[in-house]
């Protein structure tokens, strides 16, 4: 009897590790996605037809990654790169591409997908000079602060994932569609919520805001940055608050990867809320996914003007 049970034990062991591997060579498109919102939107459509690693967290600058040798072994297995582009992961990016020798997923190919290169960009620069600090020659790149641009990008991830396995062309509609369904009952539900928060005067800490602003109708006021990429300075978080006693702001917000310190230190001598938004999938624990990024990013900015 002894035997037996070990032997059916090694049984069900077997069937469950089998499984394991079949349900990983099932995985027909490996996506490299630079930064979580588009490791959770290829998750939405790619479901079980796709593996994601994802080169970067909520708690990090995506401005500012080592091209580590890890990231150049993901980049070379990888079927497709999904980065959000408009020169954010310039500093990190090209050199994967290039060391990883993978011709699949080098730009102009259907492994390489932009997400900017597919929105219209906001604070496009008239001219380039370097003191106007860490500025994007094609753009503001941070589109997913906005659900609209992240519509926008499905339609172009569903085309290429469809391009690249076309055996699963259907699978990917279907998920396509479904998550679309949801998307736009959701962008209705999030554009009621906020409406009372339209017009209102935020400070930010970096200029990435400019697409929420824009779909949210705030008001930008001023950064706390004195230039883009630049540490607020203790002249500039001054400076601010002289200007905060002439025209009030109704909150500071930054990004869950940023140093609160400087806003926190405005925010009490301005008497004003300083708000800590997620800004991608994990920023914060409510933001387990696309839906709880902008599910929690509006609670977090009700709660801070309702406690005025």
């Amino acid at each position: 009897m002894k035997r037996y049970m070990q032997k059916l034990m090694l049984i069900l062991l077997t069937s469950v590790v089998m499984t394991g591997f079949a349900s990983l060579a099932e995985a027909s498109v490996r996506i490299f996605a630079c930064e979580p919102e588009w490791a959770a939107l290829a998750t939405e459509i790619g479901g079980d037809d796709v593996s994601i690693y994802t080169a970067t967290h909520a708690l990090q600058d995506p401005h500012h990654i080592q091209a580590r040798p890890s990231l150049i072994a993901r980049m070379r297995r990888a079927n497709l790169v999904i980065a959000t582009g408009a020169q954010l992961e310039i500093g990190w990016l090209p050199v994967l591409l290039r060391q990883s020798a993978n011709p699949a997923v080098q730009p102009g190919q259907a492994g390489n997908l932009a997400a900017a290169d597919y929105v219209q960009k906001l604070d496009v620069p008239t001219r380039i000079d370097r003191a106007q600090g860490d500025i994007h020659p094609g753009g503001n790149p941070h589109i997913q602060t906005d659900p609209h641009n992240i519509a926008i990008v499905a339609g172009v991830l569903l085309h290429r994932l469809q391009q690249i396995d076309s055996d699963h062309a259907d699978a990917y509609q279907k998920r396509y569609n479904d998550f679309m369904s949801r998307w736009k009952q959701a962008m209705q539900a999030w554009q009621q919520q906020a409406a009372p928060l339209r017009g209102m005067r935020m400070l930010v800490y970096h200029k990435g805001w400019a697409y929420m602003m824009r779909w949210l109708g705030l008001v930008e006021a001023d950064a706390l940055e004195p230039v883009p990429g630049v540490p607020p300075t203790t002249s500039h978080l001054s400076s601010l608050l002289a200007k905060l006693k002439q025209q009030p702001a109704a909150m500071i917000i930054y990004a869950a990867y940023q140093d609160p310190r400087a806003a926190e230190w405005l925010a009490r001598r301005a008497n004003i809320k300083a708000v800590k938004l997620p800004f991608t999938v994990g920023g914060t624990d409510a933001a387990t996914d696309l839906f709880g990024l902008y599910d929690d990013t509006i609670h977090r900015l009700l709660m801070a003007k309702q406690g005025q």
